[in-house]
């Protein structure tokens, strides 16, 4: 039988949800106070009552993914873990967080390549890094990564616009109000250029320019000039 995926037509199917990451790691009560010092929420903590299993849940703010770590809890070797996105709308103002909990992180940095992650080798930009962030500001193309102290690698990686297809064109979501912020922060730049092309007159219906922006920003659809 071969393994190649099988195109199957548009249709959506039954909903697959990613709710949890395991992460490899030596010491958990360690692990617990570092994911903890990254002020993500903890879950949940509990062991069997025979102390063979112990299980530790973490969530990212405005996540909908959780990561687990804990005791007979994966057979993966402590710290191999590795490319574990986390997606930020401002790669600096993540990195700056991190760095006012006392944690270590690299600067942020972009690719020479241009690589980024769903190209043919979404890790290219961890040979090839270069100080900064991308030049364009384009979405995808920024980075800072930190490790947990088993050595698990993380990424931020900034992201403001989708690529087209890699969001359900029918909903939009903020998952904070540091992201909705943003969003409008974005907005109302792109509008101040619209209004200088209009001849500078003040456009009576930015409501609506503001929400087709926004929108169209989250979809991965051509942004209104």
């Amino acid at each position: 039988m071969s393994s190649a995926a099988v195109g199957t037509p548009n249709v959506r199917g039954v909903d697959m949800k990613l709710e949890v990451i395991v992460i490899p790691v030596s010491d958990v009560d360690r692990a617990k106070r570092f994911y903890d010092g990254l002020g993500w929420r903890l879950d949940a903590d509990y062991a069997s009552d025979d102390g063979y299993f112990r299980v530790v849940q973490f969530t990212p703010p405005g996540s909908g993914c959780s990561v687990i770590f804990g005791k007979n809890v994966t057979a993966a070797a402590p710290g191999s873990a590795q490319g574990l996105y986390l997606i930020v709308s401002d790669v600096e103002a993540a990195r700056k967080e991190l760095l006012g909990r006392g944690l270590e992180i690299s600067g942020v940095f972009h690719d020479a390549a241009g690589a980024y992650a769903g190209s043919d080798d979404p890790y290219l930009f961890g040979r090839i890094r270069i100080s900064g962030p991308d030049p364009e500001h384009r979405s995808y193309r920024s980075f800072a990564s930190f490790s947990d102290p088993d050595g698990n690698g993380w990424l931020f990686q900034e992201l403001t616009q989708r690529a087209p297809g890699r969001l359900d064109a029918d909903g939009t979501t903020f998952t904070s109000t540091a992201d909705l912020a943003a969003a409008l922060r974005r907005a109302e730049a792109a509008h101040g250029e619209h209004e200088k092309r209009t001849g500078g007159q003040r456009d009576e219906n930015w409501p609506d320019w503001y929400a087709e922006y926004m929108v169209s920003e989250q979809a991965g659809k051509d942004l209104p000039l």
